[in-house]
Protein backbone atom coordinates (compact mmCIF):
# COMPACT_ATOMS: atom_id res chain seq x y z
CA UNK A 1 0.00 0.00 0.00
CA UNK A 2 2.61 2.11 1.06
CA UNK A 3 4.91 1.62 -2.41
CA UNK A 4 1.61 2.08 -4.46
CA UNK A 5 1.45 5.85 -2.60
CA UNK A 6 4.79 6.40 -3.41
CA UNK A 7 4.32 5.58 -6.74
CA UNK A 8 1.15 7.93 -7.24
CA UNK A 9 2.89 10.93 -5.39
CA UNK A 10 6.17 10.05 -7.62
CA UNK A 11 3.53 10.37 -10.91
CA UNK A 12 1.76 13.12 -9.96
CA UNK A 13 5.33 15.55 -9.03
CA UNK A 14 6.21 13.92 -12.86
CA UNK A 15 3.38 15.20 -14.30
CA UNK A 16 2.90 18.51 -12.45
CA UNK A 17 6.74 18.83 -13.74
CA UNK A 18 6.51 18.17 -17.37
CA UNK A 19 3.18 20.63 -17.31
CA UNK A 20 5.01 23.24 -16.24
CA UNK A 21 7.91 22.76 -18.52
CA UNK A 22 5.94 22.74 -20.81
CA UNK A 23 3.95 25.89 -20.31
CA UNK A 24 7.37 27.87 -19.84
CA UNK A 25 8.23 26.59 -22.96
CA UNK A 26 5.36 27.78 -24.84
CA UNK A 27 5.08 30.87 -23.05
CA UNK A 28 8.72 31.69 -24.43
CA UNK A 29 8.19 30.75 -27.69
CA UNK A 30 4.70 33.23 -27.81
CA UNK A 31 7.16 35.33 -26.60
CA UNK A 32 9.91 35.76 -28.95
CA UNK A 33 7.39 35.49 -31.89
CA UNK A 34 5.70 38.65 -30.69
CA UNK A 35 8.91 40.97 -30.81
CA UNK A 36 8.88 43.72 -33.91
CA UNK A 37 9.93 42.27 -36.98
CA UNK A 38 10.85 45.60 -37.92
CA UNK A 39 13.49 45.73 -35.29
CA UNK A 40 15.01 42.48 -36.65
CA UNK A 41 14.47 43.64 -40.25
CA UNK A 42 15.93 47.15 -39.67
CA UNK A 43 19.60 45.57 -37.78
CA UNK A 44 19.73 43.43 -40.60
CA UNK A 45 19.21 46.05 -43.68
CA UNK A 46 21.75 48.59 -41.45
CA UNK A 47 25.10 49.02 -43.22
CA UNK A 48 28.29 48.26 -41.14
CA UNK A 49 30.04 51.31 -38.98
CA UNK A 50 32.82 50.38 -40.83
CA UNK A 51 31.26 51.37 -44.43
CA UNK A 52 29.74 54.76 -43.09
CA UNK A 53 31.86 57.70 -43.89
CA UNK A 54 33.60 59.41 -41.09
CA UNK A 55 31.73 62.70 -41.59
CA UNK A 56 28.89 63.98 -44.25
CA UNK A 57 29.86 64.46 -47.69
CA UNK A 58 29.47 68.34 -48.38
CA UNK A 59 27.58 68.83 -51.11
CA UNK A 60 28.96 69.49 -54.78
CA UNK A 61 27.84 73.07 -55.02
CA UNK A 62 29.60 73.88 -52.18
CA UNK A 63 32.77 72.13 -52.65
CA UNK A 64 33.03 73.90 -56.08
CA UNK A 65 32.05 77.43 -54.07
CA UNK A 66 35.20 76.77 -51.68
CA UNK A 67 37.47 75.61 -54.25
CA UNK A 68 36.44 79.12 -56.29
CA UNK A 69 37.54 80.76 -52.91
CA UNK A 70 40.87 79.39 -53.12
CA UNK A 71 41.85 79.77 -56.55
CA UNK A 72 40.91 83.02 -56.30
CA UNK A 73 43.12 84.20 -53.74
CA UNK A 74 46.49 82.41 -54.69
CA UNK A 75 44.96 84.29 -58.28
CA UNK A 76 44.95 87.27 -55.81
CA UNK A 77 48.37 86.70 -53.79
CA UNK A 78 46.06 86.80 -50.73
CA UNK A 79 47.55 84.64 -48.71
CA UNK A 80 46.11 85.89 -45.51
CA UNK A 81 42.69 84.84 -47.07
CA UNK A 82 43.88 81.66 -48.49
CA UNK A 83 45.14 80.44 -45.00
CA UNK A 84 41.44 80.58 -43.55
CA UNK A 85 41.12 78.28 -46.22
CA UNK A 86 43.28 75.60 -45.24
CA UNK A 87 42.24 72.76 -42.66
CA UNK A 88 43.55 73.79 -39.43
CA UNK A 89 45.14 70.42 -38.37
CA UNK A 90 45.93 68.71 -40.99
CA UNK A 91 47.50 71.53 -43.05
CA UNK A 92 47.31 71.88 -46.66
CA UNK A 93 50.31 69.31 -48.62
CA UNK A 94 52.35 70.48 -51.67
CA UNK A 95 52.39 68.02 -54.94
CA UNK A 96 54.19 69.28 -57.94
CA UNK A 97 53.71 65.98 -60.21
CA UNK A 98 50.59 64.10 -59.43
CA UNK A 99 51.84 61.33 -56.91
CA UNK A 100 51.37 62.18 -53.66
CA UNK A 101 53.96 61.36 -51.20
CA UNK A 102 52.93 61.89 -47.52
CA UNK A 103 56.74 61.38 -46.28
CA UNK A 104 58.38 64.10 -48.23
CA UNK A 105 55.72 66.46 -50.05
CA UNK A 106 55.74 69.29 -47.61
CA UNK A 107 53.21 70.63 -45.95
CA UNK A 108 52.33 74.09 -44.09
CA UNK A 109 49.81 75.37 -42.01
CA UNK A 110 47.44 78.24 -41.85
CA UNK A 111 49.97 80.85 -40.11
CA UNK A 112 52.52 79.48 -42.16
CA UNK A 113 50.75 80.21 -45.43
CA UNK A 114 49.53 84.03 -44.09
CA UNK A 115 53.23 84.63 -44.08
CA UNK A 116 54.05 83.20 -47.66
CA UNK A 117 54.67 86.58 -49.73
CA UNK A 118 56.96 87.80 -46.54
CA UNK A 119 58.75 83.71 -45.97
CA UNK A 120 62.04 84.28 -48.34
CA UNK A 121 63.22 80.41 -47.12
CA UNK A 122 64.15 78.76 -50.05
CA UNK A 123 62.35 74.65 -49.62
CA UNK A 124 63.09 71.62 -51.23
CA UNK A 125 59.55 71.00 -52.68
CA UNK A 126 61.07 67.49 -54.72
CA UNK A 127 62.78 67.02 -57.96
CA UNK A 128 62.30 68.32 -61.64
CA UNK A 129 60.84 65.28 -63.71
CA UNK A 130 63.47 64.10 -66.21
CA UNK A 131 66.43 66.08 -65.08
CA UNK A 132 65.85 64.89 -61.53
CA UNK A 133 67.36 68.57 -60.12
CA UNK A 134 66.33 69.84 -56.99
CA UNK A 135 63.26 72.22 -56.69
CA UNK A 136 64.43 75.17 -54.67
CA UNK A 137 61.99 77.53 -54.66
CA UNK A 138 60.36 79.98 -51.85
CA UNK A 139 56.86 79.54 -50.97
CA UNK A 140 55.82 81.71 -53.80
CA UNK A 141 58.03 80.76 -56.71
CA UNK A 142 56.34 77.31 -55.97
CA UNK A 143 53.01 78.81 -56.06
CA UNK A 144 53.99 80.65 -59.38
CA UNK A 145 55.58 76.80 -61.01
CA UNK A 146 53.73 74.51 -59.63
CA UNK A 147 49.92 75.62 -58.41
CA UNK A 148 49.27 78.78 -60.78
CA UNK A 149 50.90 78.26 -63.69
CA UNK A 150 47.79 78.44 -65.20
CA UNK A 151 44.79 80.72 -64.53
CA UNK A 152 42.80 77.43 -63.66
CA UNK A 153 39.70 79.93 -62.88
CA UNK A 154 39.39 79.56 -66.72
CA UNK A 155 39.88 75.69 -67.21
CA UNK A 156 37.80 73.96 -69.90
CA UNK A 157 37.14 70.79 -67.33
CA UNK A 158 36.52 70.51 -64.24
CA UNK A 159 35.73 67.61 -62.81
CA UNK A 160 34.58 66.45 -58.73
CA UNK A 161 36.46 63.62 -57.06
CA UNK A 162 37.20 62.58 -60.75
CA UNK A 163 41.30 62.72 -62.59
CA UNK A 164 40.53 63.95 -66.03
CA UNK A 165 44.50 64.93 -66.76
CA UNK A 166 46.06 61.22 -66.49
CA UNK A 167 49.92 60.91 -67.94
CA UNK A 168 52.67 58.31 -66.72
CA UNK A 169 52.65 59.27 -63.17
CA UNK A 170 50.65 57.04 -60.71
CA UNK A 171 47.42 59.19 -59.79
CA UNK A 172 46.99 58.28 -56.01
CA UNK A 173 44.70 61.38 -54.03
CA UNK A 174 41.83 58.90 -53.81
CA UNK A 175 44.38 56.33 -51.69
CA UNK A 176 46.30 59.31 -49.99
CA UNK A 177 43.65 61.32 -49.10
CA UNK A 178 41.09 58.83 -48.34
CA UNK A 179 37.97 60.31 -46.98
CA UNK A 180 38.26 63.82 -48.78
CA UNK A 181 36.97 65.05 -51.45
CA UNK A 182 38.81 67.10 -54.26
CA UNK A 183 38.25 69.55 -57.24
CA UNK A 184 40.21 68.93 -60.32
CA UNK A 185 40.74 71.63 -63.10
CA UNK A 186 42.42 70.93 -66.36
CA UNK A 187 43.69 72.44 -69.62
CA UNK A 188 43.99 69.76 -72.27
CA UNK A 189 46.21 71.70 -73.85
CA UNK A 190 47.59 75.33 -73.43
CA UNK A 191 48.83 76.25 -76.96
CA UNK A 192 47.63 73.95 -80.19
CA UNK A 193 51.45 74.00 -81.73
CA UNK A 194 52.01 71.50 -78.65
CA UNK A 195 50.21 69.06 -79.90
CA UNK A 196 48.89 68.09 -76.04
CA UNK A 197 52.08 68.11 -74.36
CA UNK A 198 51.60 71.01 -72.57
CA UNK A 199 48.40 69.90 -70.42
CA UNK A 200 48.24 70.88 -66.82
CA UNK A 201 46.22 70.77 -64.14
CA UNK A 202 45.49 71.44 -60.46
CA UNK A 203 43.18 69.34 -58.03
CA UNK A 204 42.44 71.27 -54.94
CA UNK A 205 41.27 68.18 -52.01
CA UNK A 206 39.28 68.94 -49.40
CA UNK A 207 38.47 67.68 -45.45
CA UNK A 208 36.44 68.23 -43.12
CA UNK A 209 37.11 69.65 -39.42
CA UNK A 210 35.87 68.69 -36.23
CA UNK A 211 33.23 71.02 -37.06
CA UNK A 212 32.59 69.66 -40.55
CA UNK A 213 33.95 72.54 -41.93
CA UNK A 214 35.49 71.76 -45.34
CA UNK A 215 38.98 72.98 -45.57
CA UNK A 216 41.75 72.67 -48.12
CA UNK A 217 44.20 69.72 -47.21
CA UNK A 218 46.16 69.13 -50.51
CA UNK A 219 47.10 71.05 -53.80
CA UNK A 220 48.49 68.46 -56.12
CA UNK A 221 49.77 69.53 -59.58
CA UNK A 222 49.97 67.35 -62.78
CA UNK A 223 51.66 67.72 -66.26
CA UNK A 224 53.02 65.96 -69.04
CA UNK A 225 55.75 63.93 -67.47
CA UNK A 226 58.35 61.77 -69.33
Amino acid sequence: MKKAFVLCTSALVLFIVVGVILLVGQHGLVSRSSRPIRNTMAAAAAPSSSLQPSAPLCDDAFLLEQAGLVLDAIADRDYTALSKLVHPVRGVTFTPYSTVDPEFDLCFFPDQIADAESDSTVYGWGFTDGRGSRISMTMEEYFDRYVFDADFRDAPEVSIDQVKASGNALENVADVFSGCRFVEYYFPERDSRKGGLDWCALKLVFAPTEKNEWRLVGLIHSEWTI
